[in-house]
């Protein structure tokens, strides 16, 4: 399978769209809302480590301190008022529009070397689509690095299984489950992490394809392609983030690419603002995704409980 890789900023959000659910993936240039956003990031980074290089930290610390730390830092990245607002810059940058663009908040990402920290709250994700965690199929994932991003540290695509199905676990996965218990938990995991990450069950992922940016860069594909955590073999962290997005057309029409191997339920709409006004979908549409869910899980998970 060939991957088609693209550096044109210059489409539409619309004709990008339609060029991700082909199987397309963008790799964009630096940009300046991009960088404001992943240089925001990094000075909340640089905070929270305090007078410990946030790249080698991990080699002065135990790891139990080293997730002290990750943990109240990337829940107060991903619920900043400020992180919302700069996400609206990049959306809007990108000629998203407002109106009719909801995105789910950033998540930050920290890989340290493979041999310190690959669970929890540094969790290397196996070969894996996005829409077996329950995402909806017209979603569009967008990867920004931050520092320490290398062809040894980065995010790897495996184009052989796009529109092709792969043995997967995703028929374990619930939506309401993990917002009840499983993103609660990940700081608790350390060692090993039992929670139920789909992944690839037979095989791997195939070829892989690793792109490394700079700060400021950006890279968009569709929820639908297999991608996967590059585990890192150097002896520094690196430092990431990432967000998504939907269309409300799209959700309304059920678009993007086929459905060929999941079987998680439940849905992840429930997290989506929209880029104006952080309201979120309206409820009639979230009922076309919801078949399944479990009926004991929590709809939308509350952040607070990480703050206790």
């Amino acid at each position: 399978m060939v991957m088609v890789i693209s550096t044109d900023p210059g489409p539409s959000d619309e004709a990008r769209r339609e060029r991700l659910f082909d199987g397309e993936v963008f790799a964009l240039p630096p940009a300046p809302a991009v960088a404001g956003l992943a240089e925001f990031a990094w000075g909340l980074i640089l905070e929270a480590f305090g007078d410990l290089d946030p790249i080698t930290a991990h080699q002065h610390l135990p790891v139990e301190e080293y997730v002290a730390i990750l943990g109240p830092l990337k829940t107060g990245f991903t619920h900043h008022p400020r992180s919302k607002e700069l996400m609206r810059d990049v959306l809007i940058g990108f000629g998203c529009d407002p109106e009719t663009t909801y995105f789910d908040v950033p998540k930050l990402r920290t890989v340290t070397p493979a041999s310190y920290l690959k669970s929890g709250l540094g969790y290397n994700y196996q070969p894996h689509r996005d829409t077996w965690y329950s995402a909806p199929h017209c979603q569009v994932n967008w990867w920004v690095p931050i520092r320490g991003v290398n062809p040894r540290s980065c995010m790897a695509f495996h184009p052989d299984f796009w529109q092709a199905a792969v043995p997967n676990s995703s028929d374990e996965f619930d939506a309401y489950e993990w917002n009840k218990t499983s993103r609660r938990d990940a700081a608790n995991y350390i060692t090993t992490d039992p929670r139920p990450h789909p992944h690839v069950v037979e095989g791997g992922g195939g070829t892989g394809v690793r792109l490394v940016g700079e700060t400021g860069s950006i890279i968009a594909f569709s929820g639908a392609q297999l991608h996967s955590t590059v585990p890192n073999h150097t002896e520094l962290a690196r430092f990431s983030f990432d967000f998504r997005t939907i269309n409300i057309a799209d959700v309304a029409a059920q678009a993007g690419p086929s459905n060929v191997d999941g079987k998680s339920t439940g849905t992840t709409l429930r997290d989506f603002l929209r880029v104006d006004t952080l309201e979120p979908l309206p409820a009639h549409l979230i009922e076309q995704y919801d078949a399944g869910g479990d009926a004991s899980g929590v709809l939308i998970f509350d952040p607070t409980v990480l703050q206790a």
